[in-house]
């Protein structure tokens, strides 16, 4: 069994040999690991969130059924996003486009113009290695930055430091820091 404390730090191989032995926590941890990644493509094909939900559905289906298929579980990302970029072209496919217009040019204009499959894929997965760089941080760094760059409405400084027990005047400085650490992780992983 994963332990949950430890799945942050768990491979994907790990995971997937866990679940396919039956851990339900391995399962839950797989999932939420990838889940961001997952809903990230739908909602770049601008789903509404219903839609997003139903291919997120989908495509977690497939992983449970696909689980022993899987040959390179240090593939799943990439195996994550060509099969939820698939489930997001049949979902146009079958809701969006009348019948008779299958092409890829249709495809691309439910989507914003100019853009195209691998750009939405290159920015779904380039967004993944960021969520996963911020999970490697410590925790403190982790709350800190998700306060400050990701919470809505923006959290003020004196909030912040109240809700991690810091001084105000001292949010800068950690912020500088926990900045830099993440970029170092980025840099890392060639971003």
């Amino acid at each position: 069994m994963i332990s949950i404390a430890a799945a942050g730090n768990t491979s994907d191989a790990r995971l997937i040999k866990a679940c396919r032995a039956g851990d339900q926590r391995a399962w839950a941890t797989l999932v939420d690991r990838y889940k961001r990644l997952i809903y990230s493509i739908p909602f770049r094909y601008h789903f509404s969130p219903e839609d997003c939900a139903d291919v997120f559905q989908a495509v977690c289906l497939e992983l449970f059924s696909e689980l022993d298929e899987i040959r390179s579980p240090d593939a799943l990302r990439s195996w994550l996003m060509t099969v939820t970029s698939r489930k997001c072209q049949e979902w146009i496919e079958r809701y969006s486009l009348p019948p008779q217009s299958e092409s890829a040019e249709a495809v691309e204009q439910v989507t914003e113009p100019g853009r195209n499959i691998a750009e939405i894929l290159h920015e779904a997965a380039r967004d993944q290695d960021i969520r996963e760089a911020i999970d490697q941080l410590q925790p403190r760094c982790q709350e800190l930055i998700r306060l400050l760059f990701f919470s809505q409405p923006p959290q003020p400084y004196d909030a912040i430091a109240q809700r991690l027990g810091l001084a105000t005047g001292s949010i800068g400085f950690i912020r500088g820091r926990c900045l830099q650490r993440l970029k170092n992780l980025l840099e890392e992983r060639g971003l």
